[in-house]
């Protein structure tokens, strides 16, 4: 995949134009969709985007499965839609109602349970809201939730339940929000985070970039992201020139739970981000049903650093209302990491963590 510098006589900079702030920050991926509608696509991304498996219904259809899941799925959908990628879906093994790929996406009866101990915020980010889309959790970093807009519902995901509403930026808005980080000098990484980040156009990022590296002492930028393993699409050459370019420090955290998430396209994609990033690594959700055993997790971190992508973080379940099924028994957990320290060398090991509000750090759980 070819990068095409600035200074490159067949660059051309294309004209300035006003931001429209609705296609800078999207609520959810359907608007990321209606948006870019209403232009030419341009990148292949954008039509696969467009593309995307909208429903349990349609899921369902799609992969050959029992017709009354759907039904099964409603109240599940009702809290949070489904969303798709068709290419995550292709990864899926039609008709087989356990395959660990499936039980990520589809809604079941037990997210309408109420558990004790679950929330609709479970890490209390509402606490921590410094300003409008800035989220300052931790000394040194400063989160900016970028977009509620995603490429996949994952069902366990803690922030299914966020206001994203109440986040949309424009540009200007940015700016604006990026002044108290300006007159905090003790903060030297921005995280973007979402819904994710990657759901952001090339043009519109590289802008929000730009309000960034303006800010003398930042001197890290972190994305958070799991487009390149849904939708592969996403790493363009524009993507890969804006690392290349930036002044900054660039670490990309995919999000990766099985190996079978990792196809030979998203594999190339990851390989690709890995040369103009200055660090890849991956963070993964420990799942009951999906991933709760060595021998997958073993994998994963094998089929991972075949691509140049480290693990970093096997998190515990944030226990947001409607994921309670997707826990894990603690006896389960003490294996798990047995066998992979057995198996692995310590390098590809991921560090067990949970996230604890009020917390300085991610806090380990086992040594």
């Amino acid at each position: 995949m070819a990068i095409i510098a600035r200074n490159h006589p067949s660059f051309e900079a294309s004209p300035s134009k006003t931001l429209n702030p609705t296609t800078l920050i999207c609520s959810d991926a359907e608007q990321a969709s209606k948006v870019h509608s209403s232009a030419p696509l341009k990148d292949s991304w954008q039509q696969d985007l467009a593309q995307m498996i909208r429903s349990a219904d349609e899921l369902v259809k799609y992969l050959d499965l029992p017709v009354s899941l759907a039904k099964q799925a409603a109240a599940g959908e009702k809290q949070f839609p489904v969303r798709v990628t068709r290419h995550y879906a292709d990864r899926i093994e039609k008709g087989n109602l356990r395959d660990p790929l499936l039980q990520q996406v589809l809604p079941l009866d037990a997210e309408g349970l109420m558990t004790e101990g679950y929330s609709s915020d479970p890490l209390a980010e509402s606490q921590f809201q410094a300003t409008q889309g800035i989220l300052h959790k931790y000394h040194g970093r400063a989160l900016l939730v970028t977009t509620g807009a995603c490429a996949i519902h994952c069902r366990y995901c803690f922030r299914r339940h966020f206001p994203y509403q109440d986040h949309r930026q424009s540009l200007s808005d940015w700016e604006e929000s990026l002044q108290i980080i300006s007159r905090d000098p003790s903060i030297s990484e921005i995280i973007l985070s979402g819904g994710d980040p990657l759901m952001l156009t090339d043009s519109h990022l590289g802008k929000l970039l730009s309000v960034v590296e303006s800010t003398p002492h930042v001197r890290t930028l972190r994305i958070h992201t799991r487009l390149p393993v849904v939708l592969p699409t996403r790493v363009t050459e524009g993507l890969l020139q804006l690392l290349s370019e930036t002044p900054l420090k660039t670490v990309i955290v995919i999000h990766s739970n099985h190996p079978r998430e990792i196809d030979p396209l998203t594999g190339d994609a990851l390989e690709q981000l890995s040369r103009h990033a200055d660090a890849l690594f991956n963070q993964a959700v420990l799942l009951r049903g999906i991933n709760d055993n060595g021998n997958t997790l073993a994998e994963l971190s094998e089929t991972l650093f075949q691509h140049r992508v480290l693990p970093y973080y096997l998190h515990l379940l944030d226990k947001v209302t409607g994921a309670a099924h997707f826990d894990t028994q603690s006896h389960t957990i003490d294996q798990i990491m047995q066998d992979l320290r057995s198996r692995l060398p310590g390098y590809l090991v991921p560090r067990l963590v949970q996230e604890i509000p009020g917390e300085k750090s991610k806090s380990p759980v086992w040594a």
